[in-house]
Parts: structure tokens; C-alpha cells; sequence
């Protein structure tokens, strides 16, 4: 991985929200790439039950101040950063006080999904676009993991198609168990259409369940990584008609040398 530029885009991420498979394998991963002389960014969103306090967060002044349309509405960007101690790696967040200041993440205290967060899921990806390249780096992977950032894929190859910052950029997608039931908003197809995105790209998001939202996750990636035991038939289906590098589950204790292979034979080939 030696001087490879590997950018990690995450749903979640200890230690800033609770242990679950995504959380730890978004720490896991890039932990790995760092100790072997590659260089990383990771991106999360900045949800209101993160402790800025603890975690030392502070607002990026010259990344900051930018407004994202999203569905016709203008919203501010705030990109905030904390370093990971003892790890000397360093997080942005992606922030907005009218989708992340609530005390949640995805769901309020009944369980019920919030209304919004398919636009929260677009401002995300982005958010992260931009604040990429106002830093100017250009990765040579992007490696994306969980829900809220599942659609990055899409809005890198369909609205970022023509940022020569990106053009040599391959997309990994880790694609976990079930993480959501229900749908999210109907009319998100809409949504993500008003961006010049053709609805007939994003069929499958007239229903925008987990299942169809990493189908489409999966559609615009260049490899993608079995991050689960247990991953939805479905979704197994879909990826098993993809002429796309595929890397087999492995536990958390063996990935080190899995992923970093997975990285340099298979998707840097």
C-alpha cells in the first residue's frame, strides 16, 4: 500500500458511534492501509449524538461555507475534523444543522427511520465530493462503506462523471448484512434526478429499500467487498451478475492481508 492514496467514506466509525460491523471495519480498514506507508482520508457524517467535546472536533474554516443543492435547496456545508488518538489518523465530518444536529443517527427513539434521510444520504456524498476537492487529493481508490454513504458511487461516475480529479479513481463497495428496514423517502428517485442524474440509471430507487439502494451502490462500483456473513439473497444475486472483482467474506481478524491484496491485485491491476 506503500504511497497509495485510499479515501474511506463511512456511515459510521468508532470510536465516535458504537461498535457494529461497519463501524469497526471503517476503523479497521483504514488503520491497515496507514501502518503500510499508504496514505488516507476518512469522511463520516457529523451526526448530533457524536460528542464534539470528547472527540475534540473543530470546524475546517477554509473547507467550510460552501452551499450543496439538495432537491432544490440550498444548504450549507461545514466540514469539521478530530484525529483518532494513537492512531495519528484524522476524520472529517461532514456537517449541516438541518440534517445532522439531531441526537440520532438513522432512526428516532421509536425506531422509526427519519423522513429525510435520503437527502441526508445525498448531501453526504456530496459533501464529501466537494470537500475533496477543495483539499485537491486525488484518491486512487475510494473505499465506501454502509448505507448513508451508498450512493457516492452514483453521484462520483453520473455528477462527478467529468472531475478530472476523480478520473483514475476505482470505487470499492463493502456491502454488509441488512442494516435497514422499511424505505426511505418515495420520492427520492426525484431527488437525485433533479441533479441530472436520468431516472432510468436509478430504476430500482422507486423503492428505496437497503436491498435496492446497494444494488445501485453496487452497479456504479469498480469491486466490491463481502463485509458480512450473512448479506441478503438478493443482494448476492445481484453482485453474482456483476463482472466485477469480488472478494469473500473474511473475518475481522484475517482481513489485513486479504484487503490489502484484494486493493493492489484486483482493483489497481
Amino acid at each position: 500500500m506503500n504511497g497509495k492514496k485510499i479515501l474511506f467514506v463511512s456511515s459510521e466509525l468508532v470510536p465516535y458511534l458504537p461498535e457494529n460491523e461497519v463501524s469497526l471495519m471503517s476503523y479497521e480498514a483504514p488503520r491497515m492501509v496507514n501502518s503500510n506507508g499508504g496514505q488516507i482520508r476518512i469522511f463520516m457524517p457529523r451526526y448530533g449524538n457524536i460528542n464534539e467535546r470528547r472527540h475534540q472536533l473543530h470546524e475546517v474554516i477554509r473547507l467550510s461555507g460552501m452551499n450543496l443543492v439538495i432537491n432544490d435547496m440550498d444548504m450549507p456545508l461545514i466540514i469539521k475534523v478530530a484525529s483518532i488518538p494513537k492512531e495519528r489518523i484524522q476524520v472529517y465530518f461532514i456537517d449541516n444543522e438541518e440534517y445532522f444536529k439531531r441526537k440520532a443517527t438513522f432512526t428516532d427513539k421509536q425506531g422509526n427511520l427519519f423522513p429525510d434521510n435520503d437527502q441526508r444520504a445525498i448531501f453526504f456524498a456530496k459533501g464529501v465530493m466537494e470537500t475533496v476537492k477543495k483539499l485537491n487529493w486525488s484518491p486512487d481508490i475510494i473505499h465506501v462503506h454502509g448505507w448513508m454513504a451508498s450512493l457516492l458511487p452514483l453521484y462520483l461516475k453520473k455528477y462527478y462523471a467529468d472531475e478530472p480529479l476523480f478520473a483514475d479513481s476505482k470505487i470499492v463497495l463493502s456491502v454488509y448484512g441488512r442494516t435497514f428496514e422499511g424505505a426511505l423517502d418515495k420520492d427520492m428517485i426525484k431527488k437525485i434526478a433533479f441533479d441530472g442524474i436520468p431516472e432510468e440509471a436509478i430504476a430500482s430507487l422507486a423503492e428505496p429499500t437497503y436491498n435496492n439502494l446497494l444494488k445501485i451502490a453496487v452497479d456504479y462500483s469498480d469491486a466490491i467487498i463481502l463485509a458480512s456473513e450473512d448479506i441478503p439473497e438478493e443482494l448476492e444475486n445481484h453482485i453474482s451478475n456483476q463482472e466485477k472483482p469480488v472478494l469473500p467474506y473474511v473475518p475481522v481478524q484475517e482481513f489485513e492481508e486479504a484487503y490489502a491484496n484484494f486493493y493492489n491485485t484486483e482493483v489497481l491491476k
